[in-house]
């Protein structure tokens, strides 16, 4: 790989952890849930929309390293190693694994339907699968007492993430390709 296509891995890697912790700005702690609602897991769902599994991994790697080194981008203003080895750092794992399954279930013809697939299995039930296993795990409760604790509070409006970003990435994407044609 060329120098050029290193340095736009970069800058889309950088761009897309800084925007999902901005979304995670957006945090609404729950009195049943040791994981708050926030508006990170759309920005998980934005870059695997738009970007190569490998900048889309390394965006959310970014993110999860940031965070772990003590800077306040998880949701609700978190971060360090603590909240990654916590209740919540299944999750941050998840978008991990589940930016990089949007972005290879995807394909390259910006199908609507597809994405939305993408957004659902990768946004979703990754997420949700590494999620629900860590909480488990770490708090002690049963796989049932976490789903209902870290999942099933949270279907809708993820559901509800996964359409909008399906809808934003369909469109940049297609003004993208515009652009790139008329550089050609």
């Amino acid at each position: 790989m060329n120098t050029k296509g290193k340095l736009i891995d970069f800058i889309y890697a950088a761009f897309f952890a800084a925007l999902t912790a901005v979304l995670g700005f957006v945090s609404i702690p729950l009195p049943f849930s040791p994981v708050p609602v926030s508006g990170q897991s759309m920005g998980i769902m934005l870059a695997g929309s738009m970007l190569t599994a490998r900048q889309a991994g390394f965006s959310v790697l970014t993110f999860i390293l940031i965070g772990a080194i003590g800077i306040p981008v998880f949701s609700g203003f978190a971060g360090g190693v603590g909240v990654v080895l916590g209740p919540r750092g299944g999750y941050y794992f998840g978008f991990l694994i589940g930016t990089v399954v949007i972005a290879l279930l995807k394909g390259t013809n910006n199908n609507p339907w597809r994405l939305a697939l993408a957004n659902s299995i990768g946004g979703i039930i990754f997420v949700y699968l590494f999620g629900i296993l860590w909480l488990s795990f770490i708090t002690g409760m049963g796989i049932q007492k976490a789903f209902m604790a870290g999942a099933l509070p949270f279907i809708p409006g993820d559901l509800f993430k996964a359409f909008s970003a399906t809808i934003i990435g369909v469109a940049i994407n297609k003004r993208l390709r515009k652009c790139l044609e008329r550089l050609s």
